[in-house]
Order: structure tokens, then C-alpha cells, then sequence
């Protein structure tokens, strides 16, 4: 290439330009204004009539997603595509968007369903994914404040069995009638709640076996606290 007169390479590098923003889906227009330079000045460099400077073929290689040597040098867009990182599959082949999903990040932390566990380690192991759609139209919940912890124990057998994973919305902090995990002095429990008269907290089991409690939130105990609403499960059977 080297050996080809300047006014062919001119002509190229603006066949790469207009080769790449036509894959790219883009207007002339809106990769001038992109670049900040006059839609004339963007014509020219397509029709190869006139050479871009080096600050600028830095600044349409950030605009076409390339890079300024595949520009400069004339080497063809497919090649620098198809050495790009290949498409996100699932197990039958078929391209996966990466952008439909969120990742909630899963703590190695057991929330008791039993007497409590404490837990001295609660940093992210791995993340689960989940459909973003199903995120915000069902949960109606941000994905910012949503994690998955374990369940530990037999307190909600029938409801929620040991082992089990739950997807928690830590956003929800005030207790209502449901499912929540509670911080109760230095434990994490998994728990049935309901509001009662006179401000009390009402936190039971579905395992008779374990007795319920109640907590006066109007005065709530030092080591108390409303981690979040569970709204999701998962198990293996």
C-alpha cells in the first residue's frame, strides 16, 4: 500500500468512512455532526476529494467504532469486525442481547429460616442474571438495589426451604404484610411479617415449631433493621 499514489489513498480512506458508516446505520449528517466538521467537508472526505486530518481520522474512528489505522491503511472493515469479541450465545447457538439482561449480584450469605445465622462475610460471589423486562414491569423495582442471598434452615418449610435462593429488594425497608429478611441481634432471618395494632410488628413462621415474635417499631430493639422485601425464589428439586 505504500507504493500507491497519495490521491488512490485518499480515495480509499474515504471509501472506508463510507463503507463503515453505511454498516453503521448512519446519516452523513449525523456522523458530521458526530465529528463536528461541515457536511460538505464530510462529502468530500467520502468522495476521497479531500484528506481528513489525523485529529480528525482519531475522531471518526471513535464515531464509526473502528480504529484510525483500518482507516488510514485501507484495511477492510470485515476484518477488523470479525476479530472482535464474537456474539453472546445461549447452549442452541442462537446470538443473545446481552442489554435484555440485569446482573443481581449473589452474596455468600445465609438468611435463617430457623433461629438465625450470623454472618461475617457479605461480600458479592457471582451475579444471577435476570430479564430486565421482568425486573421493572413485575417486581416494578430497581435492579440497583436487588440481591440474592441463600436461605438456612426449617422455620419456612413449605414456603421457603433450606437452600433456596431469594431475590430480595432492599429498597423495601418497611414491613408490611409479607416476606422479609430481618436483621435481629446479629442474625438474619427469613420471616413472615404483619403489621398489628398499637405499632407492632408481628414476625412468624410457617413451621409451627418456631414460635412467633413480635418487635414495637414505634421503639424499635438497637439491633434491629428491615433488610429487604423477598420476591423472588429459586430451588433446586
Amino acid at each position: 500500500m505504500a507504493n500507491k499514489p497519495e490521491n488512490e489513498l485518499i480515495m480509499e480512506i474515504g471509501t472506508q468512512i463510507r463503507d463503515r458508516r453505511t454498516e453503521l446505520k448512519l446519516s452523513r449528517a449525523s456522523l458530521a455532526e458526530e465529528v463536528g466538521v461541515a457536511l460538505s467537508t464530510m462529502q468530500a472526505w467520502e468522495n476521497g476529494e479531500r484528506e481528513p486530518s489525523a485529529s480528525n481520522v482519531v475522531r471518526l474512528a471513535e464515531a464509526l467504532s473502528t480504529s484510525a489505522h483500518c482507516l488510514i491503511t485501507g484495511n477492510k472493515i470485515e476484518q477488523e469486525t470479525q476479530s472482535a469479541t464474537p456474539p453472546i450465545q445461549d447452549v442452541l447457538g442462537n446470538d443473545v442481547d446481552l442489554e435484555e439482561f440485569v446482573f443481581i449480584p449473589r452474596y455468600d450469605v445465609r438468611a435463617a429460616a430457623g433461629y438465625g445465622a450470623i454472618n461475617d462475610s457479605e461480600a458479592p460471589r457471582f451475579p444471577m442474571a435476570f430479564r430486565r423486562y421482568w425486573i421493572k414491569n413485575h417486581l416494578n423495582a430497581d435492579p440497583h438495589h436487588l440481591f440474592v442471598i441463600t436461605v438456612d434452615g426449617s422455620s419456612m418449610n413449605g414456603t421457603l426451604n433450606d437452600g433456596d435462593s431469594i431475590l430480595v429488594n432492599g429498597a423495601d425497608t418497611d414491613p408490611k404484610e409479607g416476606i422479609y429478611v430481618l436483621r435481629v441481634d446479629g442474625h438474619l432471618l427469613a420471616k413472615l411479617v404483619q403489621r398489628i395494632p398499637g405499632g407492632l410488628l408481628k414476625v412468624s413462621s410457617t413451621n409451627s415449631a418456631y414460635e412467633p415474635f413480635t418487635v414495637d417499631m414505634n421503639n424499635q430493639p438497637e439491633d434491629f433493621a428491615t433488610i429487604g422485601r423477598v420476591v423472588w425464589f429459586g430451588r433446586t428439586i
